[in-house]
């Protein structure tokens, strides 16, 4: 459920393996072979990064860990060295989520939320393979999207989805070299990868923060390497027993229950305004906009608090355009307009496709091959999940057509590898249940939890959203001193009349689990 696949679905959407021998299984040599990296400016796409003063480079790994000695593709990474070589701990590398997210300058972004602790690591950013700089793969253009009529149906929208998951599966397979390369989109290979950077760079262990689907890339980092895991933290994990697709279906139910915090008439005119759009694509500023696509921007809005003035801004714009009112969209609704209205939109989607459909199982794997199941389940949610249901149960991907089937299963977690996890209790983007289960089996790990709704914990400042500060010094102790927390524990939610975080607390229901 995570943003980037979120978007790509609703709109279309040195370890290494020999002889069939996990990772995980082989010995860990302490002499590894480093390669020597050519260091030099970043591209001149990388303004932030040039203006930080980092360094790019390219790390050659093998396109099949099976067969090492085969083909190799290139994997950018970006590096700012640590500014207290005293006090220097490591490496720390980053994911931002997706799956399909680029991440060159991810951990050069988190630097103020770090504080003083970027000054002890190296922090190296690193777009995922077939990603931005890493051996990108391109897929064939998507046509220009058809316009919805005036009058459309509920199946009729379902099945302009399933052309277009057929569409970008076709266009994907069949460009260029494709065929060879997409067989080894996996998670597991992105964290081989990540292992393969540590070793390029002559170290013993790797420091990583992931956020979304970059916490469940971190888990997976510490399944198939855990004892070149140094401080990992997982902020906004999800069930590991889960595919992809049950993944999206349950965070329906919390999604639902947020819009139960706001005035009952915001639902109501949501119910209505997808009522009309189900039969009438509403008409605004030029476009019509059917009800797959509202219940998309609903589902955005409604994941942050300090989304909610923008939430009721874009219901009460959108209900004057189903009464037939001309309207000039209010700034919250413009800025969709102006993002759905971007002519490359299409084509920039498909990153997370490529890993919904490589993967074999958690975290981004595991979609039902028969589009009939999706509207099954679309029709069945409707009773319980009035808004959000259709949406969540429908996603279907690109991977009901692709070409190739996955090289492995999705990766079973459980192990005691130290890390810190982090989760919001009303996420509903990656509902709190999830968490609670992956923690079960990370039986090294502790808990923090944000007494907040919000897809994602630590850092929440940089993005101009309300800190949890109380967590941001948990993560930022662990980090610097590398002692987790004695008990797992909740930051309590802002106290309305301070605006202020209270203490933190111990949480029995997290500490329960474990």
């Amino acid at each position: 459920m995570r943003v980037a696949s979120a978007v790509t679905a609703g709109l279309s959407l040195v370890g290494m393996l020999a002889g069939g021998v996990s990772a995980a299984d082989r010995p860990e040599s302490p002499k590894e072979p480093r390669t020597q990296l050519s260091w030099g400016r970043c591209s001149p796409d990388q303004k932030e990064l040039n203006e930080a003063g980092a360094q790019c480079a390219d790390v050659t790994v093998p396109l099949d860990y099976a067969d090492p000695g085969g083909r190799t593709i290139k994997i950018a990474v970006s590096r700012i060295k640590a500014k207290s070589p005293g006090e220097r701990r490591g490496i720390l590398l980053s994911n931002p989520g997706g799956p399909g997210g680029n991440g060159l300058a991810t951990t050069l972004a988190l630097r103020p939320a770090l504080k003083d602790v970027a000054d002890r690591y190296d922090l190296i950013g690193f777009d995922p393979r077939f990603l931005g700089e890493s051996t990108p793969i391109t897929c064939g253009k998507a046509p220009r999207p058809t316009p919805p009529g005036e009058t459309t149906t509920p199946r009729r929208d379902f099945e302009d989805s399933v052309r277009s998951a057929r569409d970008t599966a076709r266009r994907c397979q069949e460009h260029g070299d494709n065929a060879a390369l997409l067989p080894h989109a996996s998670t597991r290979n992105v964290a081989r990868d990540m292992d393969a950077i540590r070793a390029a760079l002559g170290e013993r262990k790797l420091s990583y923060y992931g956020i979304s689907y970059g916490a469940d890339l971190g888990a997976v980092y510490t399944q198939l390497f855990p004892r070149h895991a140094d401080r990992v933290v997982l902020d906004s994990s999800t069930d590991p027993a889960a595919t992809q697709y049950e993944l999206f279906q349950r965070s329906g139910a919390p999604a639902e229950a947020a819009l139960d915090e706001f005035d009952g008439t915001v639902r109501s005119d949501i119910r209505t305004v997808l009522a009309r759009a189900e039969r009438h694509p509403i008409p605004v500023k030029g476009l019509r906009l059917n009800a797959p696509l509202l219940r998309l921007i609903f589902k955005q809005l409604v994941q942050h608090e300090e989304n909610d003035p923008q939430l009721v801004s874009v219901v009460s714009d959108l209900k004057r355009a189903a009464a037939g009112e001309e309207i000039e969209p209010g700034p919250a609704l413009d800025g969709f307009l102006q993002f759905l209205s971007l002519p490359e939109l299409a084509d920039s989607m498909t990153g997370g496709a490529i890993f919904m459909c490589g993967d074999g199982g958690w975290p981004a794997g595991g979609w039902p091959k028969d589009p009939a199941t999706y509207w099954k389940n679309m029709q069945h949610s409707r009773t319980t999940q009035p808004v959000f249901g259709p949406y969540v149960n429908g996603m279907i991907a690109p991977c009901a057509f692709w070409g190739s089937e996955p090289r492995e299963p999705g990766t079973k977690i459980g192990n005691s590898v130290p890390l810190l996890m982090l989760q919001a209790r009303y996420d509903n983007n990656v509902p709190y249940e999830g968490v609670l289960a992956l923690h079960k089996r990370l039986k090294g790990s502790r808990l923090i939890t944000a007494d907040i709704r919000s897809h994602g914990v630590y850092a929440r400042g940089n993005e101009g959203r309300t800190p949890v500060p109380c967590a941001d010094r948990a993560v930022n102790s662990y980090l610097r001193d590398g002692k987790l927390p004695a008990a797992d524990f909740t930051c309590a939610a802002t106290d309305p009349k301070t605006d202020t975080k209270t203490d933190t607390k111990t949480d029995p229901k997290t500490e329960a689990t474990r």
